[in-house]
């Protein structure tokens, strides 16, 4: 059985196998590289381009050309190239042909088994996606492998480390990882991941696009879309010369003109400090998740074309308070570990068996009704059924009562993410089960979230009196809430009546206590929700002095969490 390693990366997609000799090799592509853009392109005539002609098309037909678009899987975004549109997945899916067809070339046979690579932050719906894009590409998926995991597969195996805390950082070009590994003898253990979807290698790109526009006497969204493709292209480049030169020149045509300037820099560095920042917080978040200090990581190391960058080096470097491995090149460990891990499923002898040990990188709940006093209940909140960062397989249960008197059904719903608020979280699905009527809170629901390391969500309720009990299986979820929705019914939120929770400092608070909640686990997350009640119920009671009070306990509270973390 030949399967092969894919990592369909955000700038780059590899494809690897293992050789009986030589261990794991990269198979080059049709033009002899082993690296292939994550481009996709179509003509005017309807051909398709893949790789790097669609790269190049980038610049020269942006209208029919699009990267990056691995941000969007299994958001239902569609993106439009000429008349032509597609899902993310589709385009996925072209880009995991073309790597296919090489390896085919390669070995002078069919390849039909694949283990697929995907971001550790990506959550249910955007690996279905991913899944589906392997599908659509011809291929059986065997499995899909985190990133960071596959980096530190490889490094793992490479040095033979053993009871080894490995941090991995994997800052592609449009989505960054964080994750926590450690290694005792054949067992690879997945500790906590954290990261961000929506942040790469490519808004340091744009912030070096900014600064020459600026100079330019350009305003970004005002040039042609040919125009910002052709400074984009220039400036990634340029931005790798920072550090190794006191200026960065950056030249660009447009509107057919040559234009030239020479950015310092330190002013360039300076300018992605709030970027810098955003590598930080998922490095924090995980670590409190796990409640590993950092003097108790071994080995750090940075993955992705990202980490290329000197500045993101140094500031990594003193972050962690180590020197990072990066011995392997970052734009090729994740496809290695990936091929390491088809290897083991193949169950090739040349490879040492390996078990992972996953974590489940979301929280999975419910919806509730909490008591506002005087017997009122507001719904709406969340209640967390299999936290974040929980090693899977994992089944956990949690009983519900009814609400109200001669209630005859209980509705379940599905959800997924670490808002506070029901509505702010991913939708997975839903059960409704009967049940008697009876006064308020006799009847008693049994809710229980099985999850295991194939990302398949088994929820069963059952009701205790009549032991009657309703089953559903989720498989890597098959909808999510879009930013766009949450978005709206943010907004309906805020057309109702306005109230004293609407004033400046009490919005803040809340703010920072919702923060607080997300980032937080088990106890300290129980009473920062409870913290927050609190405070919600005296902004009911309108009364200023009330508040007044409720604002000066409510942020002592919220001090002694922070406390708590440093």
């Amino acid at each position: 059985m030949r399967i092969v390693g894919i990592d369909l990366g955000t700038t780059n997609s590899l494809i690897t196998f293992c050789d009986n000799e030589n261990g794991i090799k990269i198979i080059p592509n049709r033009l002899g590289e082993n690296l292939t853009p994550s481009c996709v392109s179509v003509s005017e005539t309807g051909e398709l381009y893949v790789g790097e002609i669609a790269k190049e098309r980038l610049v020269t037909h942006p209208e029919l050309s699009v990267a990056g678009f691995k941000r969007y899987m299994g958001t239902g975004k569609i993106i439009t190239l000429g008349s032509r549109e597609f899902l993310p997945e589709e385009l996925s899916s072209f880009v995991v042909r073309s790597l296919l067809e090489d390896a085919e070339v390669y070995f002078g046979e069919k390849v039909d088994e694949a283990v697929i690579s995907v971001p550790a932050y990506f959550n249910d719906a955007q690996r279905k996606a991913t899944k589906r894009a392997g599908e659509m590409s011809g291929v059986n998926v065997q499995r899909i492998v985190n990133e960071p995991t596959a980096a530190a597969i490889a490094y793992g195996i490479e040095e033979k480390a053993n009871h080894t805390k490995f941090l991995i950082l994997d800052l592609g070009g449009g989505t960054y990882d964080v994750s926590l590994l450690e290694r005792a003898d054949a067992v690879m253990e997945v500790r906590g991941v954290s990261g961000d979807n929506f942040f790469g290698g490519n808004d340091f790109t744009e912030e070096l696009m900014s600064m020459a526009a600026e100079q330019f006497g350009l305003e970004l969204k005002e040039m042609s879309s040919k125009d910002r493709a052709i400074l984009f292209k220039n400036c990634d480049e340029a931005k790798k010369l920072c550090g190794t030169r006191p200026v960065i020149p950056v030249t660009a045509v447009i509107g057919g003109e040559l234009r030239e300037t020479a950015i310092r820099s330190e002013d360039y560095e300076r300018q992605c400090k709030d970027l810098l920042t955003r590598l930080r917080k998922p490095i924090e978040k995980l670590l409190h998740d796990t409640k590993v200090k950092i003097d108790e990581i071994d080995s750090v190391i940075l993955v992705g074309g990202g980490t290329r960058l000197s500045f993101i080096k140094t500031y990594i470097s003193r972050l962690v308070l180590k020197f990072p491995c990066f011995n392997i090149n970052p734009d090729e460990v994740v496809a290695i570990g990936v091929g390491y891990q088809a290897a083991m499923k193949a169950r090739n002898k040349m490879i040492k068996e390996l078990i992972l040990i996953d974590v489940c990188p979301y929280t999975l709940g419910t919806s509730v009704s909490v008591e506002r006093g005087n017997g009122e209940y507001e719904s709406g909140y969340y209640l967390p059924i299999i936290e974040r960062n929980t090693v899977i397989p994992v089944s956990r249960m949690v009983a519900v009562s009814t609400l109200f008197d001669n209630q005859r059904e209980v509705r379940v719903k599905i959800l997924q993410g670490e808002s506070r608020l029901s509505q702010n979280n991913i939708f997975l699905g839903e059960l409704t089960v009967a049940v008697p009527p009876a006064p308020a809170g006799q009847e008693t629901v049994e809710i229980r979230y099985t999850y295991d390391i194939n990302g398949i969500l088994e929820v069963i309720v059952q009701v205790l009196s009549t032991k009657i009990s309703k089953k559903i299986v989720i498989e890597q979820n098959p909808g999510q809430m879009s930013p766009k929705e949450i978005e709206d019914r943010l907004t309906e939120l805020a057309a109702l009546k306005i109230h004293p929770r609407d004033e400046e400092m009490n919005k803040l608070l809340l703010a920072r206590g919702e923060r607080l909640y997300e980032e937080n686990l088990g106890e300290e997350r129980l009473y920062v929700a409870q913290c927050i009640e609190t405070f919600e119920k005296a902004l009911h009671t309108q009364n200023r002095d009330t508040i007044k009070h409720a604002q000066v306990v409510f942020t002592q509270q919220m001090d002694t969490i922070i406390g708590v973390r440093e």
